[in-house]
């Protein structure tokens, strides 16, 4: 394998694993036939279910509270030392860095690094709806000429979508998604129905513009070359889901593909974690490590040599629109949920306005008691729904598993171990009895 590897990063927003290659009966064909042509990782996590933090530690390899990224970038919050971001890394490796569309790590994107900024690179996406679907389909020809251009590398170029963030584009149909199934875990309501059915116009958006990206690489003169890697933040932006640490908040789509991979149609069900994309890509494209990673390479996944890369893999939740400190570590069975704040109720505030948070709304979703520690067996009940933490028969279980949580928080300097998780000077945080983020502002 060449060690100038070219790398293409696409990437959306609020996305989870709610597309076509995931089972669910969500309009992506563009992106079902890249996974059957690459690798699909079915059990991928992000390391936080909220957009600054999440991509941070992807593009650290290093959990949001070691890397610094402790809230949401629009709102104050941003990484103490931008050297290292990937693209500053790949800066020093000789790589042409190309960003088209948005990115959550900075206001700016100027502060990342990147050598060139193509389109238009607001996270808000023209707030949402039919604006932010033209936004992406623009940019996807951007980021498609500038293939067509690119004649030797190694380049790495990360096209970004708003989609699937909210606000969705509109539904024309007189009654939207009444033969939908909404998402496990949320009310079979006509309001819930009609969101979803929203939800997979955005879908659709996104994959249209995968689809035109990847048919520009595919026309281009670096094809041949290019290590491919498409994700999403986290899950998707519905109650329950987005800024949660169940697994409707941090499980993630990842697909891959790159030259010479001998695992092409492959469905791996290993643990994996998006601190894992940063050693993946230095092995892959024959670059030496930034310091301080905490993912592991997926390289003897991707070649079939290992079945398995890591054993547990860990979550975290600091500020969002309200500060809610919370951890989670997650094995193959095993899920434990650990809330470190002083209220005994979720925050709407941190779940999106939208049609099903109404509906919730209404019907108190919010008001419900939420416990401070939480234990899912997930091969009994993988919708996280029985909380075992006070079941005798798992104390074994529960005390080494918080454990293994305390030793990782100590091992990575966790903040939280010495109190309230301190915000930086000017950030915007939000009230504890706000309903919507709206109100900040």
């Amino acid at each position: 394998m060449a060690a100038d590897l070219n790398i293409l990063y696409i990437h959306t927003h609020d996305t989870g694993r709610y597309i076509q290659p995931y089972g669910c009966a969500v309009p992506t064909p563009n992106l079902q036939a890249f996974a059957r042509g690459g690798v699909l990782f079915r059990q991928a996590f992000s390391c936080a279910p909220t957009c600054s933090p999440s991509r941070s530690a992807l593009l650290t390899g290093k959990t949001p509270h070691s890397c610094g990224m402790l809230g949401l970038a629009h709102l104050g919050f941003s990484l103490p030392d931008y050297g290292q971001h990937l693209v500053q890394h790949l800066n020093r490796c000789g790589y042409q860095t190309v960003l088209c569309g948005i990115q959550h790590e900075a206001v700016d994107a100027a502060a990342i690094g990147y050598r060139t900024v193509l389109g238009e690179f607001s996270h808000r996406g023209k707030s949402g709806g039919a604006g932010a679907a033209e936004t992406d389909l623009t940019n996807a020809q951007e980021a498609a000429r500038y293939l067509h251009s690119v004649r030797k590398g190694p380049v790495f170029l990360s096209y970004g979508m708003f989609s699937t963030h909210r606000r969705f584009p509109q539904i024309d149909e007189p009654t939207p998604g009444q033969r939908i199934q909404p998402p496990s875990g949320l009310p079979d309501h006509p309001a819930v129905r009609a969101d979803f059915a929203a939800y997979l116009r955005s879908a659709a958006v996104a994959d249209r513009c995968f689809g035109i990206v990847m048919e520009a690489l595919q026309d281009s003169a670096i094809r041949d070359r290019t290590l491919i890697i498409f994700t999403t933040d986290h899950g998707i932006p519905f109650p329950g889901m987005k800024c949660t640490l169940f697994d409707g908040g941090i499980g993630v789509s990842l697909l891959m593909d790159f030259p010479g991979n001998p695992s092409r149609g492959r469905v791996v069900d290993a643990l994996v974690s998006h601190l894992e994309l940063v050693p993946t890509i230095c092995d892959l494209c024959h670059i030496e490590y930034p310091e301080g990673i905490q993912g592991v390479s997926l390289d003897p996944l991707l070649r079939g040599k290992q079945q398995t890369v890591r054993d547990e893999m860990f979550a975290e939740i600091n500020y969002h629109v309200v500060y809610e400190p919370m951890r989670c570590l997650r094995t193959s069975r095993f899920k434990l949920i650990r809330d470190f704040g002083d209220y005994e109720r979720g925050f709407p505030a941190n779940c999106d306005d939208s049609p099903s948070k109404d509906l919730c709304l209404k019907n108190e979703y919010f008001k419900r008691p939420r416990d401070r520690e939480m234990l899912f067996d997930l091969f009994f009940d993988p919708g996280e729904r029985r909380n075992l933490a006070r079941d005798p028969s798992y104390q074994a279980i529960r005390r080494n598993l918080n454990d293994r949580l305390r030793a990782w928080m100590q091992e990575t300097g966790d903040p939280l171990l010495q109190g309230e998780v301190p915000r930086p000077e000017g950030a915007i945080v939000g009230d504890v009895s706000m309903i919507s983020p709206r109100e900040l502002g």
